[in-house]
């Protein structure tokens, strides 16, 4: 047998977190999860609503264990600046924990990356799949996109309390699943086409099962686990969706790769009228366009379609409130979406950014 795309692009690379704990009431047992991989104190970056609501709850455990703490709580941006300074803080501690949003979560991250020290995340809301991802989003300190940071590993250890979860607003769960839906699209595309996946081999065995039970899950449970989540309510819909959101899509992303659906979500950053629209929001809509421009057939479109429908993720322009853009600044986003950094080609095929914009106003 011979490889289609040379020997080189063969490697396989699977890339997880050490470990991943997920229940209700975890996030009252942080000492004792802490305690399997580190020792001495701890240095907590919070954000202002865990600040305020949890923190008392979260820390009684290293209280009793007689375990140190110090919080800072992370009121600025996710930059160089700010995270150089919390690895300074860190040094004397034995992990950095980042309790809160996707910011707190990169900002835990990088402060760990650079100091050296191990990193537990307790995410508050499964709005997206990056907690079990080795990237850090930096910013600059006036807000706007600054890099990727690649770090030398995985975060060791994630903590997932899914009474906090099931607590957050329901719209951050279900752009969770926006995300969630296209890791196995994006995955099967890079599978087809032998890309290298951000964990730098091709897509395996398992990270294209796990993609694909991504999305059984999503869509076999969503339903029901937003009506519970609408209610506050920690059920077993609920259980599944927070796994699917956070480890089948975080480890299906990383290492079965990226397509269509995330190059055409950073295209439409270009666009101010979509800033509000969030991440996971974007995705949905983007793995549509992916499915069109794939050409796969009308009754699997309409599968998402109506799923997305139903929890109330976008499906076109319109829902998003850009229906109203002109078709040269659609092209403009597309042509980003298009542009030899981004993962367009994944599909398998050369994508002319006109096609991008048919494919979007199609929807």
């Amino acid at each position: 047998m011979e490889y289609q795309n040379g020997g080189s692009h063969m490697r396989r690379v699977i890339n997880a977190p050490s470990t991943y704990i997920q229940g209700p009431g975890e996030g009252k047992k942080l000492a004792e999860h802490y305690r399997s991989i580190g020792e001495g104190g701890v240095l907590l970056i919070t954000d202002r609503f865990v600040h305020e609501v949890y923190l008392g709850e979260m820390t009684e455990s290293f209280d009793k264990a007689e375990i140190t703490w110090k919080e800072e709580v992370f009121t600025g941006e996710c930059c160089e600046k700010e995270i150089r300074r919390l690895a300074v803080v860190a040094g004397d501690c034995g992990a950095v924990f980042g309790i809160g949003g996707g910011k707190v979560q990169d900002t835990a991250k990088a402060a760990g990356h650079y100091s050296g020290k191990p990193v537990i995340l307790v995410p508050t809301a499964v709005s997206t799949d990056a907690p079990c991802s080795r990237i850090a989003v930096l910013y600059r300190e006036d807000g706007t996109f600054d890099r990727y940071l690649s770090l030398k590993k995985n975060p060791d250890l994630i903590i997932l309390d899914t009474e906090i979860i099931a607590h957050a607003p329901v719209r951050l769960f279900t752009a969770g699943m926006g995300d969630a839906i296209s890791t196995y699209y994006e995955a099967s595309a890079c599978r087809r086409s032998g890309a290298v996946t951000k964990a730098g081999g091709c897509v395996s065995i398992a990270a294209e099962a796990l993609a694909k039970a991504c999305l059984n899950t999503v869509l076999t449970y969503g339903e029901q686990a937003r009506r519970d989540v609408e209610k506050q309510r920690c059920t077993e819909a609920v259980e599944y969706l927070v796994e699917a959101n956070t480890y089948l899509s975080g480890i299906g992303f990383e290492s079965g790769g990226l397509a269509c659906a995330h190059a055409l979500h950073n295209g439409l950053a270009l666009l101010p009228e979509l800033s509000s629209v969030m991440h996971g929001e974007k995705v949905a809509f983007c793995t549509l366009v992916q499915m069109v421009l794939e050409g796969r057939p009308e009754e699997e479109i309409s599968r998402i379609r109506s799923f997305c429908r139903k929890v109330g993720l976008p499906v076109s322009l319109q829902d998003m409130n850009a229906g109203e853009i002109s078709d040269h600044r659609l092209l403009e986003a597309a042509v980003k979406s298009c542009s030899p950094e981004e993962t367009m080609s994944h599909i398998g095929r050369a994508v002319e950014p006109e096609e991008v914009v048919r494919a979007m106003k199609s929807l």
